[in-house]
């Protein structure tokens, strides 16, 4: 299928999906040069769209006020899902960042740590989902390992390490890119296996399993509405949050 990446950055979520058989088109992205502001697409053209908008000002290690640049970059998402019309969109961010819902799509809301896909890390990633045929995405998730290292845009282990951390083969690297802008690229990506394990469940989306009501991505059986505690937890958080709001 063809795929549209926004805010692509290096190309670490369109890694994970260009190994699961899809075909990645980039869009604009800053450190390149472009502006998705003066980005159009025809509609129609593309199977999905995918992408990662900017989340500083949704993060919770920021230390300055919001300049509304986050808040603006979920518009220009949403308006070229809007002028694309694909059958599914797909967006990464962190937790914090607001609800992204688009009209005539469905609503999907994860929370997923790279540790559940392999990584011998425990960040936190958070991913919006979106179909016009209604179907949801079934994550398969592997047992955390103990590990308390986590990969930041910041971070200042050797860049062997942050590589190995992310997934990415041992000789990735960008000649043009200076030491710390490639660090920064690398700790702002998706973790390798985190995004196949998304394009995976793109492929095998379904309408026809009952989900866990956290939006975690786990299948429920019988009369059980969560998956496990932590779920039910998740989901009362998470609603008291909004309450509060």
């Amino acid at each position: 299928m063809l795929v549209l990446s926004l805010f692509p950055g290096i190309g670490l979520l369109d890694r994970g999906f260009e190994d699961a058989g899809f075909c990645v088109v980039r869009g604009p992205d800053l450190i390149f040069g472009g502006d998705i502001r003066r980005f159009h697409v025809p509609a129609g053209r593309f199977d999905g769209v995918i992408g990662g908008p900017p989340c500083q000002d949704f993060s919770k290690a920021r230390r300055i006020e919001q300049t509304g640049e986050g808040a603006d970059m979920l518009h220009q998402f949403v308006r070229v899902v809007t002028e694309a019309k694909p059958q599914w969109w797909l967006a990464e961010n962190v937790p914090g960042v607001p609800d992204i819902r688009i009209d005539c799509y469905s609503w999907q809301r994860l929370d997923l740590n790279a540790s559940e896909f392999g990584h011998d890390q425990r960040r936190l990633r958070h991913v919006q989902f979106g179909a016009l045929d209604g179907s949801a995405l079934r994550i398969d998730r592997k047992k955390s390992p103990a590990s308390n290292a986590t990969v930041l845009a910041n971070d200042n282990r050797p860049l062997a390490e942050i590589v190995g951390l992310q997934g990415l083969p041992p000789d990735f690297d960008i000649p043009a890119f200076t030491r710390g802008a490639l660090t920064r690229a690398i700790g702002n990506g998706v973790p390798y296996g985190m995004a196949y394990a998304l394009a995976q469940a793109v492929l095998n989306r379904t309408t026809g399993v009952t989900l866990c009501a956290c939006s975690c991505g786990r299948p429920v059986t019988g009369r059980r509405i969560y998956y496990d505690g932590a779920c039910r937890k998740r989901a009362f958080d998470r609603q008291f949050k909004k309450q509060l709001a």
